[in-house]
């Protein structure tokens, strides 16, 4: 097969074939084999990015990519095989409470984490902040721990979907990431590679997301569902508010020790009504709940009874935590405190999610580049949300920093704006598409 025809065919605004689409991908796999060279490919990545991708050629890619690597195989497990995919945020720990809840409801989840890059910190980051906890599981121990609890997590490894590590490596400096096919295949392939038959997106949009706008969002999720109907996967998406950070807690351990709060019965409301509405939501689509309110009673139980708190137990059990559940939230945070208070009294009119997100990297609790060191105990509290009453000289954040946090209270003070007159909050889950 002629590459350079293959990349011609969609630079002139062709599809490619299924034939094409499988070259691409063991070109992708293998480049030592030399069927296509990295220019080529990152060629006809922008091709792509100019051109499109039709729902067939986007589900063709996909499933290429699922099976270029290893595959978990999850036979024998109880059913329903589920996992949880968010598109990244601020604050965003819905992982750390959200497969608890899941197992508790007799889902059996098996997901593959990545870390952070930027401002939207990463699960592995986050999990790495409690003493002893081991994010490298071979896939046997994953599916042994997910059959013998009910859920499991790893890091992900240079053998699942190595078409897609590669592609996305191309992406990264070549300017072609923002894709919608690139990025709704690369999200479920990895996804069908590791084993699920039901999959949840959580699909943020704001200032503090990828997706921007609700219209990006809204085509993003389209483009899954699409993928999902020629694949025939089992697929809910929730597109959710991230123009203000999730909760309260940005960083890492503060973010694991707001997780725990929320699994023990309390937490922030909204962040506590988003792991509901998602729980919910694939309790629906795997069809073990008949409605969405039954499933929403099912998902807010799990919580209330303390069911998910053990099964969040166990997990960090399994996965080598030196410490209990209770000790993790009483872990320090780091030594200098800082408090950012109001300059006008009113009502919050924007946190700034983006702007948070960034104070946290530059504190440390994030990574310019992949070698960056993350200092687990930094982090920034947000006492407001969107909505909330505020008296001047009310506190709206808190900074916990290892070093001078002059600059990081300068940025937060300019991320919040202020209305004299009420606002309305805004809902966590702003669209659900089925």
């Amino acid at each position: 097969m002629n590459p350079v025809r293959v990349i011609e065919r969609k630079r002139d605004g062709h599809e490619n074939s299924r034939e094409e689409l499988e070259f691409i991908v063991r070109a992708a796999t293998n480049l030592s084999a030399g069927l296509m060279s990295e220019p080529q490919l990152a060629a006809w990545c922008m091709a792509v990015v100019w051109r499109g991708m039709s729902a067939a050629e986007t589900a063709t890619l996909t499933l290429a990519m699922a099976q270029s690597g290893d595959r978990v195989d999850l036979a024998g497990l109880p059913k329903p095989w589920v996992d949880k995919h968010s598109t990244g945020g601020v604050g965003d720990k819905t992982t750390l409470v959200l497969l608890p809840m899941l197992a508790a409801c007799g889902l059996t989840c098996v997901k593959m984490s990545g870390r952070g890059l930027g401002k939207t910190g990463g699960t592995i980051d986050k999990l790495e902040s409690i003493p002893g906890f081991q994010t490298a599981l071979s896939i046997d121990s994953l599916v042994a721990q997910a059959n013998q609890i009910g859920l499991a997590l790893t890091g992900q490894t240079p053998n699942l979907t190595p078409a897609d590590g590669t592609l996305y490596a191309l992406r990264d400096v070549t300017g072609t990431v923002k894709s919608i096919p690139l990025i709704a295949s690369s999200v479920l392939s990895k996804k069908i590679a590791g084993g699920a038959e039901v999959i949840s997106i959580d699909l943020k949009c704001g200032s503090g997301a990828f997706m921007q706008t609700h219209e990006e969002a809204r085509e993003l999720g389209d483009c899954m569902l699409g993928i999902a109907r020629e694949l025939d996967l089992h697929l809910g998406i929730e597109i959710t508010d991230m123009d203000q950070p999730l909760g309260s807690a940005v960083g890492n351990l503060i973010e694991v020790q707001e997780a725990i709060e929320t699994l023990s019965g309390g937490g922030p409301a909204r962040f506590r009504e988003l792991v509901i509405e998602l729980c919910a939501s694939m309790l629906v689509t795997a069809g073990v709940a008949l409605s969405h309110a039954a499933a929403m009673t099912q998902a807010r139980a799990s919580l209330d009874d303390g069911t998910a708190h053990q099964k969040a137990h166990a997990w960090f059990l399994a996965q080598g935590a030196s410490v209990s559940l209770q000790e993790i939230t009483a872990l320090p945070l780091a030594p200098i405190k800082n408090e950012i208070k109001a300059t006008q009294s009113g009502w919050i009119k924007r946190i700034d999610a983006g702007v948070v997100g960034e104070v946290v990297v530059d504190l440390g609790g994030g990574r310019r580049s992949k070698g960056d060191t993350i200092h687990p105990g930094v982090g920034v509290r947000v006492q407001k949300a969107v909505g909330d009453p505020v008296a001047a000289g009310e506190v709206v954040f808190e900074v916990y920093a290892a070093h001078d946090p002059t600059e990081a209270a300068q940025q937060l003070t300019r991320a919040i704006e202020y209305s004299p007159t009420e606002v309305a909050p805004r809902p966590v889950v702003m669209e659900r598409l089925a």
